[in-house]
This record gives C-alpha cells, structure tokens and sequence, in this order.
C-alpha cells in the first residue's frame, strides 16, 4: 500500500505553513485540504476530537501523532501576548526575541548553517505576519532585524519557487 498523506489546515495557519515546509523539504507528496473552522469536516472532528484545531496531519488514515506513524508531529502551541503590562508587554517581548534570533542568524543563510533547519522552519511562517504585527498591532521591528528580515523574504521567494504555499 502506498503512503497516503494528508494536511488538514487553513491558508494563514503559521503553523500549517510549518508543516507544508516541513513536508516540502522531505519531498513527501501529500494531499492539502482546506478546513472552514466555522463549519469542521467530519474529518477534522475525527482526527483532532479534543482539540478541534488545525493542523492535522493524517497518515495512512491515522493521525499523525500516533505512535506508529513516520510523521509523529506532537507540536505545543505558546501564544504571543501581553504578559500583564498591558499594551506594548508583548511586543517588546516580541521585538526582543527577534533580536536574539538576529544574533544568532548573523551572516549565515540559515540559522544552522548552509543548510534548512528547524528553526527556520519555524520562524518562515511567523515572517509571512510581520506586515499584519506592523499594519494591526503598530509592531515596527524590521529595522533592528534586517538579517532575519532578509532570510524570510528569501524563504518567501524560495517557496514560491518550490510552489509552497505562503
């Protein structure tokens, strides 16, 4: 039987953006199905019943998070807020994380080198906001941040190029 995968998951979803990388980086064909979250496929409520969330990555007709499972995926999702100081806590968090990212990404094309990581991965779909963190949130970080800047518009480019959704 062949390997049939499939990504349950919503266009802005950073983190089915994530998992689109990740799988076009592996070169693993998969089926992408777009989820309404306002009317959930029976499907979603089928592999995801507690959460009820995208992503879900079902391989062979089983959740990827199943043991068994080549694409076991367990992921833990943090939110991006105020800590309590009221307007501004969060994107000065926000900022500051950028920068150590900055530090760390240097000169490099990518964080671990010459090659793709995880952590760009990561970070790919959180550059595909930073014009919404902008325009909505009056974040304005792309100045002290031009590599990582720089290396997402790439990634952007070379998703295009690779024909990975944005």
């Amino acid at each position: 039987m062949a390997d049939e995968v499939v990504l349950l998951s919503t266009w802005p979803s950073m983190f089915g953006m994530r998992v689109q990388i990740a799988l076009a980086e592996k070169g693993v064909k998969y089926e992408y199905r777009e989820e309404d979250l306002t009317k959930k496929s029976d499907l979603l409520l089928k592999m995801n019943p507690v959460h009820k969330k995208i992503p879900v990555l079902i391989h062979n007709g089983s959740r990827s998070a199943s043991p068994s499972s080549p694409f076991n995926l367990r992921r833990r999702q943090e939110d991006l807020g105020d800590e309590g100081g009221g307007a501004g806590g969060g994107k000065k968090e926000f900022i500051e994380c950028l920068r150590v990212l900055e530090g760390e990404l240097g000169d490099k094309p990518y964080f671990g080198g010459d090659k793709l990581g995880y952590v760009d991965i990561a970070l790919v779909p959180f550059y595909s906001w930073f014009y919404a963190y902008e325009t909505c949130g009056q974040v304005q970080h792309r100045g002290g941040v031009p590599q990582v800047c720089g290396m997402g518009q790439e990634m952007h480019a070379e998703g295009e190029r690779r024909q990975v959704p944005p």
